[in-house]
């Protein structure tokens, strides 16, 4: 318990009281909607890669890269410019501003870029802008509500991140079937616009913030429990992505779906993330370490039985299901175990929001590379069942468990 340092709210501003009852307060919905608009922007271009490929003249995997380059923003440049507003003792909220209005910066670029190269800095703007905003989102929620509500409040927050697959992403490649590439993008400017509006009339500002210090925030990562933690947010999130990300090739090349029934799938998929956070938001807070064990645990399970049985299609897509309720949907118990092991500042939750990127990243890599090796398509599933084993060995050690 030495290394844990109290977490004092920030101080509202006289006339602004944040409700601390049970319910989650207004404010946590509208930054919600934020979040839902970013992550919708991260992962619309794979909606619209034909479409961006004959614009561009490039192919579909340079269309890709813009994906990449949005999370390699979000990777390195989110904890950039959030020790910069900490080094300029920026208010959080003020902060939260400065970053939604980059955003919508970088969404102009890319409605209006004229080749690749303007649309690459366009996704790479946009990418650490959000990084920022993930990580000043959090704190800002976390000083809403009382600290053994955060758990539920920050799965109200990350809801934008379930949803923005399975509404915003299937709506921004329509706008692209309708009315073209740009429009989708412009769609982006206006709603990333309309979350600025309603962020700096609906959330209430500090006053006085105990977190907007980079000295503290940096001291704050001297703590070996925060860094086990982070360690265990990477593995989830390798171990979800590294199967994920091939699901397409997989029910079509090995389990013999037809790739009509894709959409379905993939919905379906979404709808089980958008119900796993929920259910988790509600036990994150009280019960977050035997989450993470059960939900590794399941996860794991899983995947075994998708690779082991990818011949049955009603096997295959149990499993696949039940890794969508149980995978990334840990987010939650995942945020609160970080914000147990330090003060939720800026800093901690953008070095988070890097970890879970950049597990993403090694996770998509490593089950590339089990193909590329020759493995097969369940290569994938085995590389997410052995990140998901070393996720559960990350949380054994006595050190780790302690989260109170």
């Amino acid at each position: 318990m030495s290394d844990m340092q109290p977490c004092i709210p920030a101080e509202i501003e006289p006339g602004r009281a944040v409700d601390r009852s049970a319910a989650i307060p207004l404010p946590v919905y509208l930054l919600s909607a934020a979040v839902f608009v970013t992550t919708t922007s991260e992962f619309m271009v794979a909606g619209i890669m034909p479409s961006l490929s004959a614009a561009f003249d490039v192919s579909v995997s340079e269309v890709g890269y813009l994906i990449s380059l949005f999370a390699l923003g979000m990777t390195l440049g989110g904890p950039l410019v959030t020790a910069l507003l900490l080094y300029l003792k920026v208010a959080n909220k003020l902060a939260f501003l400065w970053l939604l209005g980059m955003f919508v910066i970088g969404s102009i670029l890319t409605a209006t870029a004229p080749n690749y190269a303007m649309m690459a800095l366009g996704r790479i703007v946009q990418g650490v802008s959000s990084g920022g905003c993930f990580g000043i989102g959090l704190t800002i929620c976390a000083g809403l509500v009382r600290p053994d509500l955060r758990g539920r409040a920050v799965s109200m927050v990350l809801a934008g991140l379930m949803l923005a697959p399975v509404v915003g992403v299937p709506a921004m490649a329509l706008i692209d079937q309708t009315f073209g590439w740009r429009a989708s993008f412009w769609s982006i400017v206006v709603l990333a616009g309309l979350s600025t509006l309603i962020v700096a009339v609906g959330v209430p500002a500090s006053r006085r913030e105990e977190f907007a210090d980079l000295r503290s925030s940096l001291a704050a990562l001297r703590n070996g429990r925060l860094w086990s933690a982070y360690l265990t947010s990477g593995l989830i999130i390798g171990a979800t992505f590294a199967a994920f990300s091939y699901f397409s090739a997989i029910f079509t090349d090995v389990v013999g779906l037809r790739a009509t029934a894709l959409p379905a799938l993939l919905a379906a998929y979404g709808v089980a993330n958008v119900i796993g956070n929920l259910v988790v938001g509600r036990f994150a807070d009280g019960h977050t370490f035997p989450v993470l064990v059960t939900g590794l645990s399941v996860v794991a399970l899983a995947l075994v039985v998708f690779a082991l049985f990818t011949t049955l299609p009603a096997v295959s897509i149990a499993a696949f299901i039940v890794v969508g309720l149980f995978g990334i949907t840990m987010n939650p118990a995942m945020a609160a175990r970080v914000m147990r092991a330090a003060n939720p500042g800026p800093m901690v939750n953008a070095i988070h929001s890097s970890v879970i990127t950049g597990g993403l990243a090694v996770g998509i890599w490593l089950g590339g590379l089990g193909i590329s090796a020759g493995y097969g398509l369940t290569a994938p599933l085995w590389v997410g069942f052995g990140l998901a084993l070393l996720g559960l060995l990350s949380l054994a050690p006595a050190r780790a468990r302690r989260i109170d």
